[in-house]
């Protein structure tokens, strides 16, 4: 089969690979149907990131039913989306359901070989069934949406609820909405890029122009000097650190959702400031499929579906596996503007697109 190897730093090549070899407890042989670019997929092809080479990178992806085991609930045919990590059910964390946080877990597109190829085999549990007219491209981008929600879904929003997200990604992008779904009022979304920018303003969402004025300083004047009740950082930049803390008002709560490029080192002033405003700093890591049924990944499909939870104006690019390795050069060397982009692998996918 075809896939898109990660050799070295800076080295990805669409090849030939052996056929995929069963994994986890009751693995499911399935048709890669359509796969997400995360920033870690950059930073593991172009930064040295990658656990070890040779790579298949992927993480962020659905799938179509193949083969399955004896008794399955899945037939050939059907799709899902597809949870990336394999626990290890001798952690205590794993056997309570909360596998991100949980020790010695598998990772498909990480830790071993993932989605950016033609099949692959991927335990029963780890598949969640989207319905059968649910876009293969939107159904990849289950995984980063869930990744929002679950940072979300931590906030204890007050009434009348003010938000505020730095960066308008993917993943700033899915928060904002994940706010507005959950009860904020009004939803304030700051970015440099004018393009991100437009995408945010036709989702209604109220723009910061962060290239062209202070974000804390627009809050400010955007809620007569009172600030936000909740302050998402989606960017990953010390300097947004510092400004959601900033921007939040008393009482309020901030979550930490980017994952840092560099160190921060916060003033006396402003740690005190945190203390006398008695302000609740969130860290928030992945997401969850559990409880089977009721969890954060039903979630995400149920309102992707209904609409409310908009996916397409995020999507960017839907090129082909054979275009890989040029896509991510280009990305990497910032030669071209993207926002969310999703390879479209199986048939279905690319004829959806």
């Amino acid at each position: 089969m075809k896939a898109m190897v990660l050799e070295s730093e800076g080295k990805l090549i669409y090849t030939d690979v052996p056929e995929p070899e069963p994994v986890g407890e009751r693995p499911v042989l399935v048709r890669i149907g359509a796969v997400g670019v995360c920033g870690s997929d950059i930073l593991r092809f172009a930064k040295g990131k990658a656990y070890h080479y040779p790579l298949i990178l992927g993480h962020e992806f659905s799938a179509v039913v193949a083969q399955t085991p004896p008794g399955s609930q899945f037939t050939p045919g059907d799709r899902a989306a597809v949870f990336p990590l394999i626990p290890d059910f001798r952690d205590p964390y794993a056997r309570i359901g909360e596998y991100a946080v949980s020790s010695g877990y598998d990772y498909f597109g990480s830790r071993r070989d993932g989605a950016f190829a033609e099949r692959l085999y991927v335990p029963e549990d780890n598949l969640v069934r989207v319905p059968p007219d649910f876009p293969l491209t939107y159904a990849a981008c289950v995984e980063p949406a869930a990744v929002a929600l679950h940072a979300m879904l931590k906030f204890d929003l007050p009434a009348d609820a003010t938000g505020l997200v730095i960066g308008a990604g993917p993943i700033g992008a899915f928060a904002a909405q994940w706010l507005r779904l959950l009860g904020c009022s009004r939803v304030l979304v700051a970015d440099i890029d004018p393009k991100k920018q437009q995408i945010m303003r036709e989702l209604g969402f109220d723009v910061i122009d962060a290239a062209k004025q202070d974000t804390v300083a627009a809050v400010e004047a955007r809620t007569d000097g009172r600030g936000v009740d909740c302050a998402v950082e989606a960017s990953g930049l010390p300097v947004t650190f510092i400004q959601a803390i900033e921007a939040a008002t008393t009482f309020g709560q901030v979550m930490l959702l980017g994952d840092l490029s560099g160190d921060v080192t916060l003033k006396a002033a402003q740690v005190s400031s945190i203390l006398r405003r008695e302000l609740t700093l969130y860290g928030t890591w992945n997401s969850k499929i559990t409880p089977a049924g009721k969890s954060e990944w039903e979630m995400v499909i149920h309102h992707m579906q209904q609409g409310d939870l908009q996916v397409a104006p995020l999507i960017s690019h839907t090129p082909l596996l054979s275009d890989g390795p040029q896509m991510f050069a280009e990305m990497a060397a910032r030669k071209v503007w993207y926002n969310k982009v999703v390879f479209a692998i199986a048939d279905e996918a690319r004829a959806e697109v």
